[in-house]
């Protein structure tokens, strides 16, 4: 194994680098094939090592999730989608956002927490649990922008800013997977094309009813 020198320094501090490395091969192989020999060998670290900070592979994997989530919010909040005046404009421009990093290899660009969750989620709460706590925080990040959307066009309906934010997420861990079983990104990118055709009509239906339900009469052509 790999240990640092002073021509090859350490990469950061040894609980990092396994969280680095829990996240870059559970990614590539899955949670069930990764071994904590596996995490180790990537990170660069002894088990003795891995041990002092993670009592087990479950714990690492559960805290990999909440590092997950941690990093990968501040990818998102630095992100330039939130530069739009118009919160439909910035819903959209998330999309977009989303379809721009589907790119490289397959592991790169998948979710660690969609994966792991595929595999764990009758055997293991606490992975399952720290896995929608980073799915379910992210939506929520999308809910403000939605509802204000909604507000500006005056949208009510039978759907909610919260329910459609989880929508989005649903719709990217289904790509991530079809892409997955395809080995190529194409499904994912189509599969996110059409979640934005989906948003825009969603929110074109949602303001023509508004529209036909509050006109007066005399607009439809009607008299009073």
């Amino acid at each position: 194994m790999p240990r640092p020198t002073k021509h090859q320094p350490e990469r950061g501090d040894a609980r990092t680098r396994l969280l680095e490395a829990a996240r870059d091969v559970i990614r590539r192989q899955g949670y069930a094939a990764t071994s904590v020999d596996d995490i180790c060998r990537e990170a660069g670290v002894t088990k003795g090592a891995f041990f002092h900070h993670f009592k087990s592979k479950e714990v690492l994997a559960v805290a990999a999730a909440d590092f997950w989530a941690e990093t990968t919010s501040a990818l998102f909040a630095s992100a330039p989608y939130h530069a739009p005046e118009d919160p439909l404009a910035r819903v959209l421009a998330y999309v977009d956002f989303r379809k721009s990093i589907i790119d490289g290899d397959i592991a790169q660009w998948t979710c660690l927490v969609g994966t792991m969750t595929q595999e764990v989620y009758g055997s293991s709460y606490a992975i399952r649990k720290a896995c929608a706590n980073s799915i379910f925080g992210h939506a929520e990040t999308l809910e403000a922008d939605i509802a204000e959307a909604m507000c500006e066009r005056k949208i009510t309906s039978d759907w909610s800013a919260a329910s459609l934010a989880r929508h989005t997420q649903a719709v990217l861990q289904g790509a991530f997977i079809l892409a997955k079983a395809t080995g190529s990104r194409d499904v994912a990118l189509e599969s996110v094309d059409h979640l934005k055709r989906y948003i825009e009509l969603l929110f074109q239906r949602s303001n023509d009813l508004h529209t036909t339900n509050t006109e007066p009469d005399y607009i439809k052509g009607r008299t009073p």
